[in-house]
């Protein structure tokens, strides 16, 4: 039970890694306000926590519009009277041609990957500085944001300022007790990635092929670093990004394909 008792806030929560985040940390003890654009999935998914014994209530919201982060995080800390946990996980990705991308496109992507983190971030850190308390604020990057992929251009761009959001963020508020630490996920079963980046069976054998682990990674796996880097056991984690991705990012050479894959 590390979060015992405290309170957090999960955007894009209503499935995948975010669900899987806010399951975490209520097993884990904490209080979880579920965020998603989806009501309908959102509840759904609440329900299903709270059927177990869990405290957890639902928010939709849209994280591109900065009125809906203000309203999401003010009903958190109405609700539970403050905020300890901030996790940004909503986002989402288009896959298209590098010179296909237009002005529409781009800002959509960045809109809700980058410009909703960081709003999200900035008004979380004001629930946490004016109660006090500090808090931990959790950005959910990519190894996309590491890596030169033109298929997934816009996803990959609003990924690679994560990170540095996530740095500069950390250096500007650890002097009021607040950690900013990030998550960069490698290719986890999803629906994500199934709709976006793992269409075919030739995209899976190749990206196993560039995986040392040998195998996707669960949505749970994510889940357990954001309970790690949000509990007391990260104290002196400040400011860096956790790449959870198998392996992928240090080979540099396809791995031999495996008899099972």
């Amino acid at each position: 039970m590390k979060l015992e008792g405290r309170i957090a806030i999960v955007t894009g929560a209503a499935r995948g890694i975010g669900y899987a985040c806010a399951r975490r940390f209520a097993e884990e003890g904490a209080k979880v306000v579920l965020a998603d654009i989806d009501g309908d999935t959102l509840r759904s998914a609440v329900d299903s926590l709270v059927a177990e014994g869990f405290e957890a209530v639902a928010q939709t919201a849209d994280v591109s519009r900065y009125s809906d982060l203000q309203t999401l995080v003010d009903a958190a800390v109405a609700q539970f009277g403050r905020l300890d946990i901030m996790v940004n996980n909503a986002g989402i990705a288009r896959t298209q041609d590098f010179m296909t991308i237009s002005e529409e496109d781009y800002d959509a992507v960045l809109g809700v990957n980058l410009r909703g983190a960081f709003f999200g971030l900035q008004i979380a850190a004001r629930a946490m500085i004016a109660a006090g308390n500090g808090g931990v604020i959790i950005n959910m990057s990519s190894i996309n944001s590491r890596m030169a992929n033109p298929s997934v251009a816009t996803y990959a761009i609003s990924k690679g300022g994560l990170n540095q959001v996530t740095s500069t963020a950390a250096v500007a508020l650890i002097p009021h007790g607040i950690r900013v630490v990030g998550i960069g996920p490698g290719t986890i079963a999803t629906d994500m990635l199934n709709m976006g980046f793992l269409t075919n069976e030739a995209q899976r054998k190749m990206i196993l092929s560039r995986t040392p682990s040998g195998r996707l990674g669960e949505a749970e796996e994510v889940a357990a670093v954001a309970a790690f880097l949000a509990s007391d056991d990260a104290s002196y984690i400040v400011g860096q990004t956790i790449f959870v991705d198998g392996g992928r990012m240090i080979l540099n050479y396809v791995m031999p394909e495996a008899e099972n894959a």
